[in-house]
C-alpha cells in the first residue's frame, strides 16, 4: 500500500497553490448551504496551516472590497476598450482617513461631487456647478480631469489591520464609451448615405466609395479612442493612489475655492424662482 512516503518532501509555488486551492475547495465542500465562517476563525485555522496572518488579512480585505462584476473580456471590450477601470492598493491610515483624504481630493482637484456615501464607501458624480464646468473647459491646472468624465467615481476602503487599508477605486466609464460607439456608428453611416447618394446620382463607383470609405475609417478611430481615455482614467485612478500613499495632497487654493463659492452662490441667487 502507498502510505504516502513516495511524495515529494517539499513542493514548488505552483504545487503549492494547487494543494491549498483544492485544500480550500474540499473544506468549502464539508460547509452547509447559507453556513458562514468567521473572520476570527479563518485566522486561526491560516495559522494552523502555517499562513502568516497578515496576509489572510490582506486576502479578507480583498474579498471585502471586491464587487461582483465580470471581467470585460468580450469582443466590444477588445475592439474599444473596457467600460470600468480599477485600481486597488494598500495604504496606511484607518478607513475614516483614508476616505476623507479621498473625499477631500475628489472634490477639490477632479471637479467630483459626493452621490452617495456610506461607512466603508463613496460614490461621485461630476459636479455640475458653474465654477468647476469652467475649471474643466478651460483646462485649469493642465488636467484633462478625466475622471469628472465618468458616469461615476467610486472608493471602497476597508482595514487590513490597525494601520493599514484597503483602497479599491473604481471609474464606471460605460457613458463615455457609448458616446463614442455612438459617434463612430454617425460616421460610419453618414458616410454610407453620402456614398449611396453620389452612387444614385450618376457618380463613378469609385468616387461614390470614397466617402464610405473615409465613414468608416473615422467610424473606427472614434470607437478605438476611448482604449486611450480608458487608459488615462486608470492613469488617474493611480495617480490618486499615489496622493493618498505618500500624503502630499496638492495644497489647497483658497483663491479659487472662493471664487468658486460665490460663483455658485450668485449662481442659485439668479436661478432662484
Amino acid at each position: 500500500m502507498d502510505d504516502g512516503r513516495d511524495l515529494p518532501a517539499r513542493l514548488d509555488r505552483s504545487a503549492l497553490e494547487r494543494v491549498l486551492a483544492r485544500a480550500a475547495e474540499l473544506q468549502a465542500g464539508e460547509l452547509d448551504p447559507g453556513e458562514y465562517v468567521a473572520e476570527d476563525r479563518l485566522l486561526e485555522i491560516a495559522k494552523e496551516v502555517g499562513l502568516a496572518p497578515h496576509h489572510m488579512r490582506q486576502a479578507l480585505a480583498e474579498e471585502r472590497t471586491r464587487v461582483a462584476m465580470p471581467e470585460e473580456t468580450g469582443p466590444l471590450a477588445k475592439f474599444a476598450g473596457v467600460a470600468h477601470v480599477i485600481a486597488t492598493r494598500t495604504v496606511s491610515g484607518t478607513p475614516a482617513d483614508v476616505l476623507a483624504s479621498l473625499d477631500a481630493w475628489m472634490q477639490r482637484e477632479e471637479c467630483l461631487t459626493i452621490k452617495r456615501r456610506f461607512p466603508e464607501r463613496i460614490v461621485w458624480e461630476e459636479h455640475r456647478g458653474f465654477w468647476m464646468q469652467l475649471r474643466r473647459g478651460m483646462d485649469m491646472g493642465g488636467r484633462r480631469y478625466v475622471l469628472a468624465r465618468a458616469h461615476e467615481v467610486s472608493a471602497t476602503v476597508v482595514p487590513v489591520d490597525e494601520r493599514r487599508s484597503l483602497v479599491r477605486l473604481e471609474a464606471d466609464l460605460s457613458n463615455v464609451r457609448t458616446g463614442r460607439l455612438a459617434g463612430a456608428s454617425a460616421a460610419t453611416v453618414v458616410g454610407v448615405a453620402a456614398g449611396g447618394t453620389l452612387l444614385a446620382l450618376g457618380f463613378f463607383p469609385l468616387a461614390a466609395i470614397a466617402p464610405a470609405i473615409v465613414g468608416a475609417a473615422t467610424g473606427y478611430g472614434v470607437a478605438r479612442s476611448h482604449r486611450g481615455v480608458a487608459a488615462r482614467a486608470q492613469l488617474a485612478l493611480e495617480q490618486v493612489l499615489d496622493r493618498v500613499e505618500t500624503r502630499e495632497p496638492r495644497a489647497p487654493r483658497p483663491l479659487g475655492t472662493a471664487i468658486e463659492a460665490l460663483v455658485d452662490r450668485a449662481t442659485r441667487t439668479l436661478l432662484r424662482p
